[in-house]
């Protein structure tokens, strides 16, 4: 039997962080877009609009410049860009990425559906027999029209009830021909763009948006994985079952004392065993001590299933850490941390970071004893000065009205709650209940912070 590594408490290393704010972004997509509809005026955009052919070729024309720009913001997301993590948070990020992708598609669809109409009134022809002659008589119009069919297939997969029947990595492979579609879709743009065809300066400005949307995706999706991953070589060191279903890995390498990394993030990881083309995103789940990174995986029926297999020695392709579920913001004096489930992952290392820092309590929520995953490890934590580790087992219909994430219950077992720090992390349901339980009890917007599985 392999040994078990022996958590031991050492520094944490910090990611360096960009400082912007999310209204520094919020004010450049929108300046963005005034900037974009003006050019438009310019180019006599408003000219057209004494007809209904010209109403809908013009509507096409907008539609189709704001949903190219949506689309390079959606690289822009899909970049793992540092700052923009730092700024909003892999929640707010996975929100912006999924309804900007939405409002792509429509504003593309839209685009295709109002030009179509505005040709085929100012010809006389058919919709039907116009979108025939422009998919086969116009330079990069069936380019654009795959483009489009791939962005639909995206979107598709992306919704609640199909992305239940999916696997992830089936989910995540469909989502890579998002590169494609937007690829395909400048071609067609800078062809027979309305801001591409006669205006320099307009041509300048896109072809700049792009250069810079595609710059930060090689750059933070590509090229800084793959100098960490060459520098760190890392490796698994040890797989340990923690519970049914639950096993952590433990990752050596290179220099790890200078792997950015913080209690509360998490990886990306590529085992390179089968399967190895796929990545998935774990947890830290103990603090980063500059010897060892360790992560804790559930059997959720993918890849993770397989992830007690893993051989000892077995290289893995690491990317990030990511995520601001950290310390790094704190202001409170004390903390309240709130898990559901496997969500206890990032707080146990977020709780090891704090004991012995500042007083800090753990409500941990699970359906049954079985459930509770690092029992031994929290135990010996919670016996420290100032740390209290509360298990809460049992499911919601046993609780009733004593549910311990209801306001009542929740300041009856941390009276001081509104002056903690709180960290939330598990289901979607549980942190929706225990976010608007917190801020009832005085807790402000700006002191708590959420990690959200995503399984609704």
């Amino acid at each position: 039997m392999t040994a078990v590594v022996r958590p031991d408490r050492a520094p944490t290393t910090s990611a360096s962080r960009l400082s912007i704010r999310p209204e520094d972004v919020v004010g450049f997509l929108a300046a963005n877009i005034i900037l974009i509809v003006a050019m438009w005026v310019r180019h006599g955009g408003l000219d057209q609009l004494g007809t209904m052919a010209g109403l809908a070729t013009a509507t096409g024309q907008l539609t189709a410049l704001i949903g190219t720009f949506l689309s390079l913001i959606q690289l822009l997301l899909m970049s793992r860009a540092p700052w923009l993590d730092a700024a909003f948070g892999r929640d707010r990020l996975a929100f912006a990425h999924r309804w900007i992708g939405f409002a792509t598609l429509w504003l593309i669809a839209g685009h295709a559906a109002f030009t179509t109409v505005g040709f085929a009134l100012s010809s006389g022809q058919s919709v039907l027999g116009e979108a025939w002659l422009l998919i086969t008589t116009w330079d990069f119009v069936l380019m654009a029209t795959v483009s489009l069919a791939l962005l639909i297939a995206v979107a598709i997969t992306s919704m609640r009830l199909a992305r239940r029947s999916l696997s992830y990595e089936t989910w995540y492979g469909i989502h890579l021909y998002a590169y494609l579609a937007i690829a395909l879709g400048f071609a067609h743009q800078l062809v027979v763009g309305t801001d591409f065809v006669d205006d320099p300066i307009a041509r300048i400005y896109w072809v700049g948006l792009y250069v810079a949307a595609i710059g930060t995706l090689l750059v933070f999706r590509f090229g800084a994985p793959i100098v960490a991953n060459v520098r760190h070589r890392f490796r698994v060191a040890n797989v340990v079952q923690e519970g049914p279903g639950v096993v952590s890995i433990y990752l050596t390498g290179h220099d790890l004392d200078r792997f950015p990394a913080r209690a509360g993030q998490y990886l990306t990881i590529r085992f390179m065993t089968r399967g190895w083309w796929r990545s998935h995103p774990y947890s830290l789940s103990a603090q980063p001590n500059g010897r060892w990174l360790r992560v804790t995986i559930k059997d959720l029926g993918d890849d993770s299933a397989h992830a007690h297999e893993l051989p000892i020695g077995t290289w893995a392709v690491v990317e990030g850490a990511y995520g601001n579920l950290t310390t790094e913001r704190q202001t409170a004096d004390r903390a309240l941390l709130i898990a559901g489930g496997i969500g206890v992952t990032p707080l146990r290392a977020i709780l090891e970071e704090l004991a012995g820092r500042v007083p800090v309590t753990l409500v941990y929520r699970a359906r049954n004893q079985h459930d509770l995953v690092f029992r031994r490890e929290l135990d010996i934590l919670g016996a420290r000065p100032n740390v209290v580790v509360d298990y809460q087992v049992g499911s919601r219909r046993s609780w009733g009205a004593r549910d311990p994430l209801v306001p009542d219950e929740l300041e009856r077992l941390v009276p001081d709650i509104a002056q903690r720090e709180v960290y939330l992390c598990g289901p979607s349901g549980l942190m929706r209940a225990a976010e608007e339980s917190v801020l009832e009890l005085g807790v402000p917007a700006r002191r708590i912070h959420l990690e959200r599985f995503f399984d609704d």
